[in-house]
């Protein structure tokens, strides 16, 4: 049981980090430029693990015991989840790559963190997808199962960015191929899915 609460966590967390987008993007840059590679990685891990843990736990504490409001944010977390499922399946149809250049003026490592908690908390879809999806997904399950789902969210975020990170140059040329994701968001689109309905299920389970 806790190992599929953290294998929950741990899909969910890569169905929702595994996009093209801005901090992705920084994320292969730095690592490409291999200028304070474990920094970025270890502030963009930290982060996703903090914002996680907050709504987990903040939304565990506002659900209480109130069963009605319980399933009314499971069946919106499973609405939402099959929303972005069609997207990431939408997505699919198109040919997109991940982008990132080197040829730039080399930074400090302060400046270069400045950086990543720019593209990591001015982003709006963190606090919406650690916050507010993972958090009223995982306040479903009682402790220690909680934690376990928090465990095996952040060890998504952190494998994601590691691989980012420490694997740029190996996964640069993969990763601007535009027939990869297609691939990665019909994974994705299935996977959300999936946890989509397991969810319904068992709202209807506790009824």
């Amino acid at each position: 049981m806790l190992f599929s609460v953290f294998a929950q966590g741990l899909m969910l967390s890569f169905g929702l980090i595994v996009t093209i987008g801005a901090q992705n993007a920084f994320v292969l840059r730095q690592g490409l430029r291999r200028e304070h590679v474990g920094s970025v990685v270890v502030f963009c891990a930290l982060a996703d693990a903090v914002l996680i843990a907050v709504g987990v736990m903040g939304v565990a504490q506002l659900l209480g015991e109130n069963p009605i409001l319980t399933r009314t944010l499971a069946l919106a977390g499973a609405t939402f989840l099959a929303f972005y499922g069609w997207r990431a399946l939408q997505r699919a149809r198109a040919m997109n790559q991940l982008q990132a250049t080197e040829g730039e003026e080399r930074l400090s490592r302060g400046a270069v963190v400045a950086q990543a908690a720019v593209f990591t908390l001015l982003n709006p879809h963190v606090y919406l997808d650690s916050i507010l999806l993972l958090g009223s997904i995982g306040a479903q399950h009682a402790m220690p199962m909680r934690g376990f789902f928090v465990i095996g969210a952040s060890t998504a975020s952190a494998l994601w960015f590691g691989l980012l990170g420490f694997g740029a140059r190996r996964l640069a040329p993969w990763l601007s191929n535009p027939r990869v994701w297609p691939i990665l968001d019909t994974v994705i689109g299935l996977t959300m899915w999936l946890l989509a309905a397991l969810l319904i299920h068992n709202v209807i389970r506790s009824l």
